[in-house]
């Protein structure tokens, strides 16, 4: 079995919580109140920005030439256009570049991050591409569970969500790193498959509380 089935497989029950979690299962009815929502893609925002330094880590300390231009050329459309539709996308929401610039992180933001960095700096390659499956290839198993369930048709906004992550540019995205995995997976030892697996297993439950902070509306207490 390829590795990142073997993966899916084990973290069958998380996945499963993140495409029955109140949050998911409000876009894709239209029933998800507005101001969770936007604290959503306020928190996201600031998550790109610190995936986007991940990301040139990765093509940093990627193996090989096609490998390191894949990932930067991830990072140039994340820097440069998906954080440009970003910002489009939250002014529909009548989030305004002042309230997006100063969004203060949740806890869960900066502790998903954190362990992201920390990766990328500490962690072995194939831990790093490991722990960005589950936002890359989690993102287009939501969009493509929501498009089956049948778009809200009274909720445009969310409808525009659900068709970004089940586009044909995102899913060639999600099944480029996802073979990446396989192939990694298919040279790693012992360890550092296992080594592998908690990186995806970790990435994957912040996940799902990234999806818990914005239905919580999460803020830092004191």
């Amino acid at each position: 079995m390829p590795f990142a089935d073997d993966l899916e497989l084990k973290a069958l029950p998380i996945r499963q919580a993140i495409l029955d979690h109140p949050f998911v299962r409000g876009v894709g009815d239209g029933s998800l109140e507005v101001e969770k929502f936007k604290h959503y893609v306020l928190q996201d925002y600031v998550y790109l920005i610190e995936y986007s330094r991940v990301l040139a880590m990765a093509a940093a300390r990627a193996q090989d030439l096609d490998t390191m231009g894949w990932f930067a050329r991830l990072l140039d459309e994340t820097l440069n256009i998906e954080m440009d539709l970003h910002r489009g996308y939250c002014a529909e929401f009548g989030i305004t570049s002042v309230e997006l610039e100063t969004t203060v992180p949740a806890p869960t933001t900066v502790a998903y991050t954190a362990y992201l960095l920390q990766l990328a700096h500490q962690g072995s390659f194939a831990e790093l591409v490991a722990s960005l499956v589950p936002c890359q290839w989690g993102y287009w198993e939501i969009g493509e569970y929501l498009s089956r369930q049948g778009e809200p048709e009274d909720a445009p906004l969310y409808s525009q969500w659900i068709q970004m992550y089940t586009s044909q540019e995102f899913a060639e995205l999600a099944d480029a790193i996802r073979s990446l995995l396989d192939r990694l997976g298919s040279r790693a030892g012992p360890d550092e498959l296992e080594a592998m697996e908690r990186a995806y297993l970790t990435s994957l439950r912040f996940e799902y509380m990234f999806w818990e902070m914005a239905y919580g509306l999460e803020t830092w207490p004191v």
